[in-house]
């Protein structure tokens, strides 16, 4: 295929030897699979800010500290040299998950660097070699579905405990390969003891994943493993070797009419980013 404007200069420095094929479209990046040396990865184009999509970015930026004092102060200040910093930090953000993530037992794409805006990473493939399927266009039994289920668990319970939460974590942001379920999407993930959002967000990207199992295990709805987590969290008890139970005893409490009205509104906003979700994966299969 004809290589993208993006990726030419990778191809001129010979970090990449062929573009093959476009693997999709989102709402901040462009994905190709393409050819080094005799290795077949990922090549992921993120989208410039005014094209990219993804909603609420400060919010998920809240947090995030630039270890060069000029570069903060200018993003501070929204300069032309900040925005720019700015956009390298979002574009950077994946590649510094994706190593610490791995670093801490969670299954990712192995990233193997950030070149002006193109991360070369991975191919995920199932057992035929094909691309890997994202876990929406997967069924699964009851038994599988509580095993996979438990075993993300355990991936975002790493996750916390390295000090990230994913922030976007859905049934479109994991793929299937033999060997289980592999966290992908990470340019928005978040500082879990720097932003404010931090708990609002894993609970979010818990309740996300444990809805899709319950189409197949219905036994796990109801479950609580993101309060458990937190709660253990913020008490500086939770391990990478923490046994979660999925219960969590709420407050009795006399009800708090804020909370309730916060809690209302976070229902609102799941749902309105769970139609968002679908919207995206319509558009890109559109795409293909």
């Amino acid at each position: 295929m004809k290589i993208p404007k993006r990726i030419q200069p990778l191809v001129d420095d010979g970090l990449v030897d062929e573009v093959i094929c476009q693997l999709m479209s989102g709402k901040e990046a462009t994905v190709y699979m393409v050819r080094c040396g005799e290795e077949i990865v990922c090549a992921k184009v993120y989208k410039e800010a005014n094209k990219r999509s993804f909603k609420k970015a400060a919010q998920y930026q809240e947090g995030r500290k630039s270890r060069n004092s000029r570069r903060a102060r200018a993003m501070e200040k929204g300069s032309k040299f900040g925005r720019a910093q700015q956009e390298e930090a979002w574009q950077n953000a994946e590649v510094d998950a994706l190593y610490l993530l791995a670093e801490a037992g969670v299954r990712v794409p192995q990233p193997y660097g950030c070149y002006d805006g193109v991360l070369l990473m991975e191919l995920i493939t199932d057992d035929d070699g094909d691309v890997a399927p994202r876990l929406n266009d997967v069924g699964m039994s009851a038994e599988q579905a509580r095993e996979d289920h438990e075993e993300v668990m355990i991936y975002v319970l790493r996750m916390l405990c390295a000090g990230v939460v994913h922030g976007d974590l859905s049934e479109f942001n994991v793929l299937v390969d033999a060997y289980g379920p592999v966290i992908i999407d990470l340019p928005q993930a978040v500082d879990a003891s720097a932003n404010n959002n931090a708990k609002a967000m894993l609970i979010r990207d818990v309740d996300n994943m444990t809805n899709y199992y319950g189409q197949f295990a219905p036994d796990l709805l109801g479950s609580k493993y993101a309060q458990e987590m937190w709660a253990l969290y913020e008490k500086s008890e939770l391990t990478p070797e923490s046994e979660l139970t999925g219960y969590f005893a709420e407050a009795t409490d006399n009800a708090d009419v804020d909370s309730v009205l916060e809690e209302i509104k976070a229902a609102f906003a799941e749902e309105e980013a769970r139609l968002e979700r679908i919207k995206d994966a319509n558009e890109v299969e559109q795409s293909l």
